[in-house]
């Protein structure tokens, strides 16, 4: 990676860092249980074949506000290549969602895959369709304190959008698994 790049990149393959994945235009496509399986499926393909380290994480719930559109990690690797996972996992992921829209009862389904349609065609590195934007605003995590604040607003993400009173409650969170219960995943803890 060239160091004199300017912005967010990963400098460091195997450092923790702070990421997140966003919808294209903010689409809410995770309001569905279905869609949310599919980033958890292929979380835990990663950390089983990959070297992915998944140390915190919160798909967010749907709420007024639009918040079911993005995914909040903390993540590292262990083999030192931790943008090509990403790319790799953000790369089937798409072609996965794409599959579960164009399959399922979807009520926004031709607007969803017109939508994705669109902006694919605006981005040379895409086949067909785009789901993720290009950026993942990685911040390398360096210091104890940072974990945690990071953790804790992954945590607390839910219980701020008013849907849980406390970050275990919410499934699709690895809050769980740090309140000593079995998440939807298993997690590489932090402490």
């Amino acid at each position: 990676m060239n160091e004199e790049r300017p912005g967010y990149v990963i400098r460091d393959q195997y450092a923790m860092h702070f990421l997140t994945f966003t919808v294209v235009d903010w689409v809410d496509l995770f309001t569905r249980k279905l869609y949310r399986d599919i980033i958890i499926e292929n979380l835990n393909y990663c950390r089983k074949n990959k070297g992915l380290k998944v140390h915190a994480f919160v798909i967010p719930v749907p709420t007024y506000s639009g918040m079911s559109n993005h995914v909040h990690l903390i993540l590292s690797s262990e083999t030192g290549r931790l943008s090509d996972t990403i790319r790799d996992f953000k790369s089937y992921t798409s072609k996965q969602l794409i599959a579960a829209i164009k399959e399922n009862d979807e009520s926004r389904k031709d607007w969803m895959l017109n939508h994705f349609r669109y902006k694919g065609m605006l981005n040379s590195r895409n086949e067909i369709y785009q789901i993720w934007t290009n950026d993942n605003h990685p911040e390398e995590l360096f210091s104890p304190a940072v974990i945690k604040i990071k953790a804790n607003y992954i945590h607390e993400n839910p219980v701020r959008a008013g849907w849980v009173d406390e970050p275990h409650e919410y499934v699709y969170s690895s809050a769980k698994n740090y309140a000593g219960m079995e998440g939807v995943m298993e997690v590489d803890f932090l402490w």
